[in-house]
């Protein structure tokens, strides 16, 4: 008799879905060429690839990026999330919503964060990020080009949109002085002048922790997937930061491509992979031709391939476009996408470094914490730690947006106060007070003026009752609404959950129905909610969604004016 499958707790849901290869790339492929997603074109992959016309469809259901109607000659996109919001982007929205709204030829799009904070209102055409001020010219062009789709002219990844970001530009963490002299430590590391084991022992000594909201100690995580017996394994860099205020990885993929992908590549020589994918999000096109432009590089130089710089090691760095959905920053969400699932988050455990894509070991880290291993790894911890202030270690990217001077990205040692980091960013515009900030993106709680001198750190932010999550600093000026900025947050989470779980799902619609209407205020009814949805959320967009609005309540007394 056959022995029956080995049931892995936490997984149970996945009975019965079908298995991959993923669609999800070639859906992408026929809405680049075609520009939407055609019913015969559905059937015909169908029919290709063995698979159930239904499942397709509850594929394209589910992710937002995805087209099931033709599209207009062009799409004027235009972000209403909270530092878009705090630069006037509902009067604009209102004003070009008049002018454009009953173009037969323009599809105004009012929607979530595009991940370009710093030109707040952000826009794109035909998915280019655009200034606003600048809109009307490109839908002008958009008018005039050739039907979207067609011959990748102004598909997901035929433009190179917003080329200033693709500028040189010097960060503290490079350890490199010149072009010629990149990939150092993945070059000693092929060739056997270093040990990839001892770069995880760098990490840890070096106490570099994940960058991309949730904080676990990188090298620990490093060193438990490099324990698993099972192969094969995989590396993922999560590059879908979605959060608003967050873009901190945007600048990263566009002007560091090396480090993050030398970084990937350690950790695949390190856990002993042979597989490595970027999962980056679809709205920055710009970004992804960097990166892609790098891994080509990577292929002709012989550094990625059959036997990678000589060594007879197989490595393999691939791209995988999101289809859509802040959801697919959280890992398991995006292992899901990734397999060719709704991105629906897994109940942990398992976690991914012993049960990840496909079932095996995988090593998921952020842009900014790839980064940063090349760094770690060339200098030792030693000099990680020295780069702190006072009891800190490390370096921390920085996204600024909101009513700052010069919103941005900045890297500066890790204590760094909020002070000195709003400084470096211009001071609050026109010189007007502080209301309050968000120091890590829409998850965070909002802290006041009186936390200015705060370390920015995990622990200090902690204690100053927020944390230090995406590394997204978002301000607002005094006299600014609070509790309307919350709510704004708020709505960004309930238009962004998966669905999955009813406590995320119902709670973050009903908060922000008793929160938009009319009334006395939100009363304890609001309170009862996020307690709910803390303890019974499956993941953290559940659990955090109040978590801002809370934090208002408490600054304000409850008033709605800041």
């Amino acid at each position: 008799m056959a022995e029956a499958p080995v049931r892995v707790p936490g997984v149970e849901a996945r009975a019965g879905k079908f298995p991959g290869p993923s669609l999800i790339p070639a859906l992408n492929a026929i809405q680049e060429r075609v520009g939407w997603l055609p019913r015969e074109e559905l059937v015909a992959l169908s029919h290709d690839v063995h698979r159930p016309l239904y499942e397709i469809e509850g594929l394209i259901s589910f992710y937002p990026h995805f087209r099931t109607e033709p599209p207009k000659k062009a799409e004027l996109r235009v972000c209403h999330d909270l530092s878009c919001w705090l630069r006037g982007a509902d009067e604009r929205i209102a004003r070009l919503r008049e002018r454009y709204g009953p173009d037969a030829e323009v599809e105004f799009v009012e929607g979530s964060c595009l991940g370009r904070c710093d030109i707040a209102p952000a826009a794109t055409v035909n998915e280019a990020p655009v200034s606003l001020d600048d809109a009307d010219a490109a839908v002008a062009a958009a008018r005039q080009a050739a039907p979207r789709g067609h011959n990748g002219q102004h598909g997901h990844n035929g433009h190179d949109g917003d080329n200033s970001k693709s500028r040189h530009r010097s960060w503290p963490n490079d350890p490199y002085p010149t072009a010629a002299d990149r990939y150092g430590v993945l070059r000693s590391v092929l060739a056997g002048r270093a040990d990839a084991a001892d770069i995880i022992t760098a990490l840890q000594d070096a106490g570099l922790r994940g960058m991309g909201g949730a904080g676990f100690p990188a090298g620990r995580k490093w060193d438990l997937v490099a324990a698993q017996e099972a192969t094969p394994k995989y590396v993922i860099c999560n590059a879908d930061e979605s959060e608003p205020g967050t873009f901190k990885d945007r600048e990263i993929l566009a002007t560091q491509p090396y480090l993050v992908l030398e970084g990937l590549l350690l950790g695949m020589l390190a856990i002993g992979a042979e597989e490595g994918w970027v999962f980056i999000r679809h709205e920055y096109g710009p970004e992804e031709q960097v990166i892609r432009r790098e891994i080509e590089w990577l292929r002709e130089s012989g550094l990625v391939g059959p036997d990678a710089g000589g060594s007879g090691r197989r490595l393999s760095v691939e791209v995988f476009t999101s289809p859509g959905g802040y959801i697919l920053g959280e890992e398991s969400a995006l292992i899901e996408c990734m397999e060719g699932h709704r991105g629906e988050p897994r109940n942990k455990p398992p976690f991914p470094g012993t049960y990840g894509l496909h079932g095996q070991p995988t090593l998921m880290n952020s842009v900014e914490t790839l980064a940063h291993v090349p760094i770690i790894a060339a200098r030792g911890a030693a000099w990680w730690t020295a780069q702190g202030r006072g009891d800190h270690a490390g370096l921390k990217f920085f996204a600024v947006s909101g009513h700052v001077e010069r919103p941005g990205v900045y890297c500066v040692p890790m204590g760094t106060t909020v002070r000195e980091l709003l400084e470096l960013a211009g001071g609050v515009v026109g010189g007007l007070p502080l209301g309050a900030i968000q120091p890590g993106g829409a998850s965070s709680d909002f802290i006041g003026p009186d936390r200015l001198d705060v370390e920015l750190d995990f622990g200090t932010l902690q204690a100053a009752g927020s944390m230090l999550g995406s590394g997204a600093l978002v301000v607002m000026a005094e006299g600014t609404d609070l509790l309307a900025a919350a709510v704004n947050v708020l709505r960004f989470f309930r238009d962004e959950s998966c669905g999955k779980c009813v406590p995320c799902r119902v709670g973050s619609s009903k908060a922000h129905t008793i929160l938009s209407g009319p009334g006395p205020g939100p009363g304890e009814q609001v309170a009862e909610l996020a307690e709910v949805m803390r303890r019974t959320s499956i993941c953290g967009l559940g659990q955090v969604a109040l978590g801002p609005v809370m934090s208002v309540l408490r600054l304000t007394g409850g008033n709605h004016e800041g």
